[in-house]
């Protein structure tokens, strides 16, 4: 079955990046926010449905430093790239709740949660539920090993639900 495609005015179909971060921009506060030509554009909305399809590493060079940053792969009305660096309290708080998942067939909701100052904690919902997925903090939790087990649950999840012939939408 093909989803009936919308004619007419677009965005291309590059993915839409979410930054997480703790700021505010005209007196509005706001937790993630992406960029539209080097300017920061504010989310107002703080939590984000979809199904998640694919953890990544990407390294980015900032202050002439590799940083290493945690990218999730969103799909919901458009494909969004959810990046926070690895050693947040965002990405740490979501592996934790993302690893306590076995069926990523169904949507998620990713939600950036305001701490003191400027950190930035995610919550992470079944979304059928509105149930919140918890999970133990763990500070010496091997954050690797969660995003290859969480990559191995994507990647069977995503083949089971293939049937031999039909097409792949995203």
């Amino acid at each position: 079955m093909v989803a009936e495609m919308k004619l007419g005015l677009c965005n291309p179909p590059e993915p839409i990046y979410l930054y997480v971060k703790s700021g505010e921009l005209n007196g509005e506060s706001y937790l993630w926010y992406n960029y539209d030509n080097d300017k920061t554009i504010p989310v107002q909305q703080t939590g984000l449905t979809g199904y998640i399809s694919e953890l990544k590493l990407t390294t980015k060079e900032f202050r002439e430093r590799d940083n290493i940053k945690l990218d999730i792969v969103v799909r919901a009305d458009e494909i969004y790239v959810v990046r926070t660096g690895i050693e947040t309290n965002f990405a740490k708080t979501f592996l934790l709740a993302v690893s306590c998942v076995q069926d990523f067939s169904k949507p998620l909701i990713i939600a950036a949660i305001a701490g003191k100052e400027n950190v930035v904690f995610c919550n992470l919902y079944d979304a059928a539920t509105k149930t919140r997925i918890r999970s133990e903090w763990n500070k010496d939790a091997d954050w690797l090993a969660i995003i290859d087990s969480v990559q191995t649950k994507l990647q069977t999840s995503q083949n089971s639900h293939i049937v031999s012939g039909e097409p792949i939408l995203f």
